[in-house]
């Protein structure tokens, strides 16, 4: 790529041809102020608060839409660009209710931080402020149309990023407003509670319940880490105040989901509705009562003995890979050892990389309903239908999520039809999950070579067992004994009907569950935002994940538990 030299407040710097003024600036260290401006979606040039003045041109340029060229020399901070700024915030903050004592993102708001810098103690415009609605209609987070500034960041992630396309803009000039789909409500439209748009509102327009008052950024420490809940593994931040997690946004910076999440990963992990087990008990007299640590483990390590063959090791895929690594170290990896969620055979070996699902021109999702199992991955897809003109087919015995978008929807046994198509396209890619079965042969056969195919695992480190030789079912039919790590994961009625019939049962978990109410002995550990080590996501990709908060006093991690088992075990 060709380098130009520009002089940015006197300063000479080295920009690349093609970037605009507003990334050549951030690159060289300059914090030019803007407010519609955000990396993650394109610019628009439409909120002027990074107007500089560039030398040789007779207006002032917005920085985050005008291309660097040889030579240019730029002043960020002139006196006609600060006045410009300062007009624009008059503007801004006459023109809706931005009384910041009463804003929940007070000290949190990108407005607000703009005035602070320019000095700004009041406004020159007066009017009497309009009453705006207060939408309150969504689950998780609220929609404040009186701090909206209309800068469209929240529209054009939606549309951009997302590929959902639910919000945008109604009426003209002074009368414009947000609107979801065709002006209904925020929680009756096409809204998937991704969170989006509210993380890149830069008001308190849009707010999340959990977090509002719940401390400024001064307060709160920012944990990057893995997402626990699909196998995609999208980065996150956790925003910790007071050994709490307050908020979930997405890492910008994270390679497999560019920032975004979905509604299982940003706010359902908040809205835990179990109760949280945190002391060891143990059975007696037909009663699970506390205990201490040393005795819960020897009653499992005495009932690990006495059942010799007869135990059956069950793990949940939301254990890390040094779990899963320490399982397979104390109770071994055959028949007798396996996953709460056995993967099968079609999705024995990570195969393809979700980036490719960038480029491809038509998508086959077959054996998965991208937008329940995993969401983030189905953002490209969305994306390339909505904004690049590709075609989506969906094969599905079933109802699927991703059928209103779909060109062709086809049950099995019309698998040839959709072959057809995906023979026609360029860059055809098959997506396919758990549920693909012998329709995944099919393709495979007429495609080869053709497609890029992308496997989408069910469980969290679903990978991280199979390393592990774990991934695998085990047979529970003559069970004398069941020791099930179930982690933080959501412990079905199968499971629990299942494990009914042994003699003894073992369960190392984190909340109270009908599992646990069978158990002879029962060893509490981490959840999610207390964990550390690795996991492996669906692509084969081994990512850290990092414990923001700490444990409850006396609960154990998996690896500190298994490891203090194995050693009363004399393993």
């Amino acid at each position: 790529m060709t380098t130009v030299t520009i002089t940015i407040d006197g300063r000479e710097v080295k920009a690349q041809a093609g970037q605009t003024v507003m990334d050549a600036a951030e690159a060289a260290g300059f914090d030019i102020p803007k407010l519609c401006h955000h990396p993650a979606i394109k610019p628009i040039g439409a909120c002027r608060m990074c107007l500089v003045e560039i030398e040789k041109q007779r207006t002032l340029q917005p920085a985050c839409t005008f291309p660097v060229s040889e030579g240019l020399v730029i002043h960020t901070e002139s006196p006609k660009a600060v006045e410009a700024r300062k007009f624009v915030l008059n503007l801004l903050f006459s023109e809706r209710n931005h009384f910041c004592m009463f804003c929940q993102m007070s000290n949190n708001c990108e407005l607000q931080d703009m005035a602070y810098r320019y000095k700004m103690d009041q406004w020159i415009y007066n009017r009497g402020y309009p009453k705006m609605p207060v939408d309150s209609t969504r689950k998780y987070f609220v929609m404040d149309h009186n701090r909206c500034i209309l800068c469209r960041r929240c529209v054009r992630v939606c549309g951009e990023q997302v590929g959902n396309h639910t919000l945008g803009l109604r009426q003209r000039g002074i009368d414009t407003m947000l609107t979801a789909d065709m002006d209904v409500p925020f929680g009756e439209s096409s809204c998937i509670s991704c969170g989006s748009c509210l993380q890149v509102c830069p008001t308190g327009a849009l707010m999340d319940r959990t977090s509002a008052n719940g401390g400024i950024e001064e307060q709160v420490v920012r944990v990057k880490t893995t997402c626990q809940f699909c196998s995609v593994g999208c980065g996150m931040e956790l925003i910790v105040r007071d050994n709490h997690v307050i908020r979930v946004e997405g890492d910008w910076a994270a390679p497999v989901n560019k920032g975004l999440l979905c509604v299982k990963g940003r706010f359902e992990p908040l809205y835990e509705e179990r109760k949280r087990a945190t002391k060891p008990m143990v059975r007696k007299n037909g009663q699970l009562v506390e205990t201490t640590w040393d005795e819960a483990l020897q009653k499992a390590a005495e009932a690990i003995k006495s059942a010799d063959r007869g135990l059956r090791t069950l793990v949940s895929s939301q254990v890390t890979n040094e779990a899963a690594a320490l399982v397979a170290k104390v109770f071994g990896t055959g028949d007798q050892v396996g996953a709460m969620l056995p993967v099968p055979q079609d999705l024995s070996a990570a195969e393809g990389d979700l980036t490719a699902l960038e480029e491809a021109d038509l998508f086959v999702v077959v054996g998965a309903d991208l937008t329940t199992d995993h969401p983030v991955a189905g953002y490209p897809v969305k994306r390339g239908v909505t904004n690049r003109g590709a075609r989506l087919v969906v094969i599905d015995e079933a109802e699927n999520g991703m059928s209103p978008l779909a060109y062709r929807t086809f049950k099995p046994s019309d698998v040839d039809k959709a072959i057809a198509l995906a023979q026609g396209a360029s860059q055809p890619a098959v997506i396919y999950g758990q549920r693909a079965g012998r329709t995944l042969a099919a393709l495979r056969e007429k495609l080869a070579g053709k497609a890029q195919f992308v496997g989408l695992v069910n469980g969290t480190n679903a990978r991280g067992l199979q390393a592990a030789g774990l991934a695998h079912g085990a047979d529970l039919s003559n069970a004398r004994a069941v020791y099930a790590l179930a982690a933080d994961d959501k412990v079905g009625d199968g499971l629990t009907e299942a494990v009914k019939r042994a003699k003894v049962v073992i369960v190392q978990g984190a909340y109270k569950s009908s599992l646990m109410d069978k158990a002879d002995v029962f060893l509490p550990t981490s959840i999610w935002s207390e964990k550390a080590g690795t996991l492996t996501n669906t692509e084969g990709r081994t990512q850290k994940v990092v414990a923001a908060v700490n444990a409850p006093a006396g609960v154990k991690s998996d690896e500190e538990v298994l490891a203090a088992l194995a050693g009363k075990l004399g393993r």
